[in-house]
């Protein structure tokens, strides 16, 4: 049996059995360089977990985080022909079936590392004889949608395409009340140089040739697409016309990164469902600031870990997934800030170092994953905060 029709028995059984047969798993590995995997091949070697039950990746390699940061692509391409050598099948069929998310940036104290989230299948007859957890769960769903044109991204199909990816992301992970989605990453095309020259070559027009304000726009478009799709605002409110201006609308739980390694939006759901088995939850909440230290506080809190100030039991933290952006007025809590003056060094490398250090010096560990470009995910100069801990 390949292992594209045993994926797609495992489905099927999945359907039947969601409720009582799966158990998800999250490994958090350091990385030596952007493609050291040896962590996850370990994982493989010792038999801790099955290539088969890799769902998703989600991760931070040491590259600039910008347009060029070809770190990302080389982790991905890496990833893929490590899954392909173990799964006897090629790379572009891993690519069209794991999402792998990567943020560039590890200013500071924040780490290189990645997030293996493993979905395990519980056997059928073990399943139908166990009931549901009497507690809620992490649960994992993910989705992709078709290849974007250049001259969609940013704009409301983007916007469409996106929403209904995390609809069917939330039903991969057998999640139906959306106030049980915690945290949802996805990863989006950009438009380039090239990519805007086609469509050009097309008659079509891109919402902008300015690289940078592409990846603003794209990412906007996520934050509305997840916004719409977990009902957190009204969407005829969400407008091409609302795009990085209305900050008043955003999404408290969406993560999203674009980046040239991708033509297609993945998508990533993360929540707590009773149907799921395993000793693992997620939490989230909206930082107001970058300064918003009560808030990664209260997140632990949700998961019953104390912070006096640093995290005593570290061991039972498996991810903290951090969304920033440096507050466009230029100031926080009323004091000036120079991130967005700074000739030398991008206004995102200053935000992911600040907030990175804040959250870290709580967590007690540098693997944290902290992304900027915050554009309506979260509040206006701030962001959200998301951790998945052992209960």
């Amino acid at each position: 049996m390949t292992w594209a029709m045993e994926r797609l028995l495992l489905s099927r059984v999945q359907r039947f059995t969601m409720s009582i047969a799966m158990q998800a798993n999250v490994h958090r590995l350091s990385m030596q360089h952007p493609a050291d995997l040896a962590g996850l091949a370990a994982l493989f070697d010792s038999g801790a977990l099955a290539p088969t039950d890799v769902a998703a990746v989600i991760g931070k390699t040491e590259g600039n985080g910008g347009v060029n940061d070809f770190t990302r692509g080389y982790f991905t391409f890496a990833l893929a022909t490590l899954l392909s050598e173990r799964l006897g099948t090629s790379r572009s069929e891993i690519l069209e079936r794991i999402p792998c998310v990567l943020s560039g940036g590890t200013e500071g104290v924040l780490s290189p590392h990645y997030l293996v989230l493993e979905r395990r299948h519980r056997s059928v007859r073990a399943a139908l004889g166990s009931p549901p957890s009497a507690s809620k769960r992490l649960a994992i769903g993910v989705a992709f949608t078709e290849p974007m044109a250049p001259e969609a991204i940013g704009r409301q199909a983007h916007v469409d395409a996106i929403a209904g990816a995390v609809q069917a992301a939330m039903r991969d992970a057998g999640i139906d009340d959306v106030n049980d989605i915690h945290f949802v990453q996805v990863k989006t095309p950009c438009v380039t140089v090239a990519r805007a020259a086609a469509a050009a070559a097309r008659g079509a027009s891109v919402v902008s040739t300015d690289a940078n304000r592409a990846m603003a726009y794209a990412r906007a478009a996520g934050a509305f697409g997840v916004a719409a799709a977990l009902r957190e605002a009204d969407r005829h409110a969400l407008s091409d016309a609302a795009m990085l201006t209305d900050v008043a609308l955003y999404s408290s739980r969406a993560s999203i990164s674009s980046g040239v390694e991708v033509d297609r939006n993945e998508v990533i759901v993360l929540g707590n469902s009773a149907r799921w088995t395993g000793d693992l939850a997620i939490a989230h909440r909206p930082m107001r600031d970058a300064l918003d230290l009560p808030a990664v506080i209260a997140t632990l809190a949700d998961l019953g870990i104390a912070a006096a100030p640093q995290v005593a039991d570290a061991h039972r933290i498996r991810g903290v997934l951090v969304k920033c952006e440096p507050d466009r007025r230029g100031a926080v809590r009323g004091h000036r800030h120079t991130m967005l003056d700074d000739t030398d060094i991008n206004a995102q490398r200053h935000i992911r170092g600040a907030v990175g250090g804040l959250v870290a010096g709580v967590m007690g560990d540098g693997r944290i994953f902290v992304s900027g470009g915050a554009e309506h995910q979260g509040p206006d100069g701030g962001g959200l905060i998301a951790v998945i801990a052992e209960i």
